[in-house]
């Protein structure tokens, strides 16, 4: 899986998820969001309260509350403890019978044909995975209560979810290669339909509407994901120059600045901009067009204004920190450490943010603060030995006992048993 990162996207989510992990009983801010960039329909919780989005299934839904009914079915999976009790079913279905499906089907991917991987899987095997997706079915029942107790509650219609669902339903007649992942994972039957719609036609909520600003914001984010994940014209084709809305310029915009025609994205990013100057996704995108295009001198105070509005997002604070170090202003260089150094306080895996505050740190000839840095980035993106050297060469330098250079301690200990693992398997 590949992700993307997009401050937008994902405080938009956020607020759609966050009343519903309430829901569940779990703390929101202990649930991870995950963007999977993937044009096929698919969302999904793992161990560690981790909710994955394929933006492809982003894109799919049409309105917001589609969204958010899937939201709350996910939301159902982890207020019922599904992922462990998932584990112990594959025991008990047989662990290496699954196992051995899963390996029939990786080698399938890897070597670009199916049949290969349906020798190794065997047929076998089969019963294990039906015994598995028995129960399967079981929990999306469950989590499909769970989901739509969970709206009522919240005084939010479910017909969004059930429209979504209905979608779904028609892909069970297609063969499995043409199914969504969503709908293999998913298992759908009529009974689960039919309990969805049943409770639409009785809910006191049906009718509810969601916040005027939800529908705004869900076409904002499916217009942004197209721009930037389709091909310019595809785009351009969707949001025709006839489409005024908001949501249609931005897309606009975005795509010619991926043509790159920025004497059309400019202009058009400027208008939305003198409709809505407080608006900070705006003055973020215009300051990465600038940034990407080497006018740096200009993108900076747009991504300035952006964090002025958006003071908390460590996305755009690390996107400002980079522009102010690219400027190459000196009496900048400080304000990028400072951005910076919110950033990885905010998201400790933020190994852009480390990358880019390193370089801020030796800017300004800090060069214990610059290796430590360095460690930081190399344990997260993977590289460990680098990790290793870092975070010796900083604690030589940093104060005894000070919780730098106990933190480099702890990031060599945790680089040496990564790189040893490494070398086992």
């Amino acid at each position: 899986m590949s992700f993307i990162r997009d401050e937008e996207i994902e405080t938009t989510i956020r607020i759609y998820a966050t009343p519903l992990f309430q829901q569940a009983g779990v703390e929101p801010s202990a649930v991870h969001i995950y963007l999977v960039n993937s044009r096929e329909i698919n969302a999904f919780v793992a161990e560690g309260l981790n909710l994955f989005l394929n933006t492809g299934l982003i894109v799919k839904t049409r309105n917001a509350s589609e969204l958010i009914g899937v939201i709350a079915h996910e939301s159902g999976h982890i207020a019922g403890g599904h992922l462990l009790r998932g584990a112990n079913t594959m025991k008990n279905a047989s662990y290496e019978a699954i196992a051995a499906a899963l390996l029939g089907i990786a080698a399938g991917i890897a070597s670009g044909r199916g049949d290969v991987g349906g020798a190794i899987a065997g047929a076998g095997q089969d019963i294990a995975v039906r015994n598995y997706l028995s129960f399967s079915r079981q929990i999306e029942g469950t989590a499909d209560t769970a989901a739509l107790r969970f709206l009522d509650n919240l005084h939010e219609s479910s017909k969004g979810f059930l429209d979504f669902m209905q979608t779904l339903m028609n892909q069970e007649g297609l063969m499995t290669e043409n199914q969504d992942p969503y709908v293999r994972t998913h298992p759908l039957t009529q009974d689960r339909i039919d309990e969805i719609r049943h409770h639409v036609e009785t809910s006191p909520w049906t009718n509810a509407a969601l916040p005027p600003q939800y529908d705004e914001m869900h076409k904002r984010i499916v217009a942004k994901l197209y721009a930037f994940l389709y091909p310019p014209g595809e785009a351009l084709r969707k949001y025709p120059s006839t489409d005024t809305s908001i949501p249609a310029r931005y897309a606009r915009a975005i795509a010619a600045y991926r043509i790159p025609d920025l004497d059309t994205a400019l202009p058009l990013i400027d208008g939305l901009i003198a409709e809505r100057p407080d608006d900070p996704y705006f003055h973020e995108l215009k300051g990465q067009i600038l940034y990407e295009n080497t006018r740096v001198a200009e993108a900076v105070p747009e991504y300035q204004k952006a964090v002025k509005l958006k003071s908390d997002s460590s996305l755009i604070r690390t996107e400002l920190g980079a522009a102010e170090i690219a400027s190459e202003v000196p009496s900048l260089i400080k304000d990028a450490a400072e951005n910076l150094r919110f950033a990885t306080q905010q998201e400790a895996d933020n190994a852009e943010a480390w990358l880019q505050l390193s370089t801020a740190y030796n800017r300004l000839e800090n060069e214990p603060l610059s290796e430590a840095a360095l460690a930081e980035y190399s344990l997260l993106a993977g590289k460990f030995p680098e990790a290793i050297y870092h975070a010796e060469r900083a604690a030589k330098e940093l104060p005894r006992g000070s919780p730098a250079a106990l933190r480099m301690e702890d990031v060599r200990v945790a680089a040496e048993q990564a790189r040893d693992k490494a070398k086992r398997e």
